[in-house]
């Protein structure tokens, strides 16, 4: 991740606190959907704790430097030594040791990078997670608008059903109706009420959950309407397969994936190269203080490290005062540490390759599933067309049994029964109008676009910051 996506993170975890705290104190007055999803997003406690975490972890990354630096040792002992023949010693003995990394085949940098893409995986899924919450708000705003407006209409129902069936309950007392007939009107009323309360148990329940799931203790005004006559505005099936291609977060996470195996696998091959550090010691001895014995040495290490061996190799000299010098050479060798790491970089190879083919196949799919999704969206329009068209009949039919009544072709409860068939399109509209907000939604998503968003890009106003 770069210092920019670094700063950006750790803003955004200082919003989410900050967004946290405001809206547990105050309830919004009305609530978007825009809106909806940036509350429920801050009021998520574990994507808090998760971006919490992830900038700790780049805390971490940053502190790592520390591998480029010296590593400094500081020793001290004391030799007491009582013998019963000759003098008592005290030997008391100070030392410093320095160790520094001059070259590693760029392991340590290799390493880093390495982990710092691990972090950019990392952040891409609390991303992930961030918009997975706001699409559960969304989700739930437009489940608690349908039923709000599905029970607005059983309520209507109910009261222009009522008002039919006293003037039944009339037309029966004056012989003009047959009692049967009223009976099966209270069915029709009874069975109406009976959906009346469910729809209002499901609604008082999707409100909670909904409310819940924004940190708030009820819920505010919804700005927002199932606007059964809204067209939706849909881009062109070739640039929603160009801008998936080119932003679709699933492609995303392949690509860094490939990028991870290509770290890996550069890694493993410079394993062989050796390592050079440069070591120096400096020390005080002596057996009263102050002490005056000193010396110091400097010396390089070298390691090579392959699967067939192992040899470490070392070389230092010094100066004792007034009159010594010091020099000392080590050499170890060690055969076949670890054969089986051979296979490491042709599995690494194999992983990269692997990779590279699930993204080819990835990239094809993507662009065909950006058509299918498009797709959805046209036919989530003609189906909320039809059913409009669907609603017109209906309402036509029941100005025509009006008429048929009037003239005594049909009876009373055929009008009640035609208007109850008027109800249930009108249901039927909703319920395409919130399915295709359902599908804007899910091709926003697979485009990496904010709630709104489709409209814009598919207007040509889209622009990448």
């Amino acid at each position: 991740m770069e210092r920019g996506s670094e700063m950006r993170v750790t803003f955004f975890v200082l919003i989410l606190f900050i967004s946290a705290i405001l809206y547990g104190i105050d309830t919004p007055r009305s609530l978007t959907f825009a809106g909806a999803a940036e509350i429920a997003v801050a009021s998520s406690a574990d994507l808090r704790h998760a971006y919490a975490a992830q900038s700790i972890r780049e805390g971490a990354w940053m502190l790592g430097m520390r591998a480029y630096f010296p590593h400094f040792g500081l020793s001290v002992s004391e030799n007491d030594r009582l013998q019963q023949i000759g003098a008592d010693s005290f030997v008391k003995n100070y030392g410093i040791s320095v160790d520094q990394l001059l070259w590693d085949g760029g392991r340590t940098s290799m390493s880093r990078r390495f982990e710092k893409m691990e972090l950019g995986l990392s952040s891409s899924g609390l991303e992930r997670m961030a918009l997975d919450i706001a699409d559960s708000a969304l989700a739930a705003y437009r489940n608690v608008l349908s039923s709000r407006e599905i029970l607005s209409i059983r309520e209507a129902a109910m009261q222009i059903l009522t008002e039919q069936r006293q003037i039944l309950n009339e037309e029966v007392e004056l012989g003009l109706a047959l009692p049967m007939d009223l009976a099966r009107a209270d069915i029709s009323l009874a069975e109406t009420r009976l959906e009346i309360i469910s729809i209002s148990l499901d609604l008082a329940e999707m409100e909670q959950q909904f409310a819940e799931l924004l940190g708030l203790e009820s819920l505010p005004i919804l700005e927002e309407k199932v606007d059964v006559r809204r067209s939706t505005v849909l881009p062109a099936a070739a640039a929603a397969g160009a801008l998936a291609v080119e932003r679709n977060p699933d492609l995303a996470d392949a690509r860094f994936s490939i990028s991870k195996k290509e770290a890996e696998l550069k890694y493993v091959s410079h394993s062989w190269i050796p390592s050079l550090r440069l070591v120096g010691n400096f020390g005080l001895s002596g057996q009263n203080y102050p002490l005056t014995h000193y010396n110091w040495s400097v010396g390089i290490n070298v390691e090579f490290s392959s699967p067939l061996f192992q040899n470490r190799f070392g070389t230092q000299a010094g100066w004792e005062p007034p009159h010594a010098k010091t020099a000392q050479v080590q050499n170890s060798f060690s055969p076949l540490p670890d054969p089986a790491a051979g296979l490491g970089k042709h599995q690494a190879r194999l992983a990269l390759a692997l990779e590279k083919e699930k993204y080819t196949t990835a990239l094809d799919q993507t662009g065909r599933m950006a058509i299918r999704a498009v797709e959805k969206c046209s036919l989530a329009e003609r189906k909320r067309i039809l059913a409009l068209e669907a609603v017109t009949l209906a309402l036509e039919r029941c100005r025509l049994e009006e008429l048929r009544l009037s003239l005594g072709q049909i009876t009373r409860l055929n009008l009640m029964e035609a208007f109850i068939e008027y109800t249930q399109k009108e249901i039927a509209a909703v319920e395409a109008a919130s399915s295709l907000l359902e599908a804007e939604r899910e091709l926003e998503r697979f485009l990496d676009l904010k709630p709104g968003e489709l409209a814009v890009f598919a207007a040509g106003g889209l622009h990448d910051a």
